[in-house]
């Protein structure tokens, strides 16, 4: 018997100075409620947070996100260039239990396919727990081409998406299903459930 789809707890995180103080609106976060809502097919609860670009200050978010708040998936957004007040890698890499190369590889190459500036960025992704903590750019169509990648190009360019549902799973978190027109996940035969049943 399909089982109903598993509700995951999903923390977003606006790394910005001037959004934080209120001198501009915050972008990073309806972007990502937006993409991800789009994507994903399992009920969320979101638990946001927007703060300013300060070491300590993003650490001790990330570490409240997983450690109390208990999110199987943390994605931010924002300081994650080579200026001096970026220092969201940093702080990531400060809370990390093992770190996941891959996911900033892949990122950087996806974004190279618009702007040279890609090399640039520093952005991280790492495992505290039995979470996924994620960077992602700042700028809200970055953030979806990052997530969802490049389908239409030649060959297709997979977004860094696709495999978060399967790296859940093996960290031991709820089962992730994508709407496969957003992003189709992808994982091995023997990890797949079936579809829930509607009824």
């Amino acid at each position: 018997m399909s089982l109903p789809f598993d509700t995951v707890r999903i923390g977003i995180v606006s790394i910005s100075d001037r959004a934080s103080a209120g001198v501009y609106e915050d972008k990073g976060l309806p972007a990502l409620k937006d993409w991800l809502g789009r994507a994903l097919k399992n009920p969320v609860d979101w638990v946001e947070r927007l703060i300013p670009d300060e070491q300590d200050g993003i650490s001790a978010a990330l570490i409240e996100l997983v450690d109390q708040a208990r999110c199987d998936l943390v994605l931010t957004t924002g300081g994650t260039g080579p200026a001096p007040r970026d220092v969201t890698p940093e702080a990531t890499m400060a809370v990390a239990h093992r770190l996941m190369p891959g996911f900033g590889e892949q990122m950087r190459q996806i974004s190279l396919a618009f702007v040279p500036t890609a090399i640039l960025s520093r952005q991280v992704a790492v495992i505290r727990g039995r979470a996924l903590i994620i960077n992602l750019p700042g700028q809200p169509k970055a953030i979806a081409e990052t997530l969802q990648g490049l389908p239409s190009a030649t060959p297709p360019v997979p977004g860094i998406f696709a495999a978060v549902p399967y790296c859940i799973d093996l960290i031991g978190g709820p089962y992730l299903e994508t709407d496969d027109s957003v992003c189709r996940a992808f994982r091995p035969k023997s990890a797949q459930r079936p579809p829930p049943s509607v009824t």
